[in-house]
């Protein structure tokens, strides 16, 4: 992988999946009373909209957080399932009366095809390039046929790495794509069918939002 500078740094996914799990366990009640984003909300319910128009009811969330999006889902009337490599977060999931679990989405203890849609906000700018493909895989086979799947993260530029003035600790790995690169990684994968890119002022350049279904 990258760190941005062009100098090649091996990644063990597995021990970074550990610290990421430290560092959310250490942030759990801060990020439980944290604002919610305006251009989240209208995110959600953008997608929302896709699978109301589908008639299907079935969603799984992952990297779930503290349930914000799983709560407004839930709300809404689909019927939401909470996965998160957090078991701080995930005991947030289910005050808010969600049925959650504490899972990995590279390995997803589901059978084939058990949910019409997948959501995921902010959660795979987490997962290493090289095991991308891996996870999208697993997504894809959770869905049942022609499912729904919402991919969201911070992007804009091309960057993988720790992020060195990050305030958590440990200090959390990030993977940013191009507007044109994380389309064409979707693709390989899914049917695109619509996406929404916000412009961010922080550090990182943009919010891409895309709605893609199982081919």
């Amino acid at each position: 992988m990258s760190d941005g500078s062009g100098i090649i740094v091996a990644v063990d996914y597995r021990e970074l999946k550990q610290e990421l799990r430290r560092a959310y366990d250490a942030e759990a009640d801060t990020r439980a009373v944290m604002d919610d984003r305006p251009w989240k909300a209208l995110e959600r319910n953008r997608f929302a909209e896709k699978l109301r128009e589908a008639g299907v009811s079935r969603l799984l969330e992952i990297g779930a957080g503290h349930g914000v999006s799983g709560r407004w889902f839930a709300d809404e009337g689909f019927k939401v399932t909470c996965v998160d490599l957090s078991p701080e977060l995930v005991a947030h999931c289910r005050a808010k009366g969600l049925d959650a679990a504490v899972m990995d989405f590279a390995d997803l203890a589901f059978e084939d095809g058990s949910f019409d849609a997948v959501f995921g906000m902010n959660c795979l700018l987490h997962v290493p390039k090289a095991e991308l493909p891996g996870v999208l895989g697993e997504v894809r086979r959770v869905m049942a046929p022609g499912g729904w799947f919402y991919w969201g993260q911070y992007g804009g530029q091309d960057f993988e790495g720790v992020w060195e003035t990050d305030s958590y600790e440990p200090k959390r790995f990030f993977s940013f794509f191009t507007a044109d690169r994380i389309e064409a990684v979707a693709a390989g994968h899914f049917a695109l069918v619509e996406v929404n890119h916000i412009a961010l002022e922080s550090a990182v350049d943009q919010y891409q939002g895309l709605i893609l279904r199982r081919r």
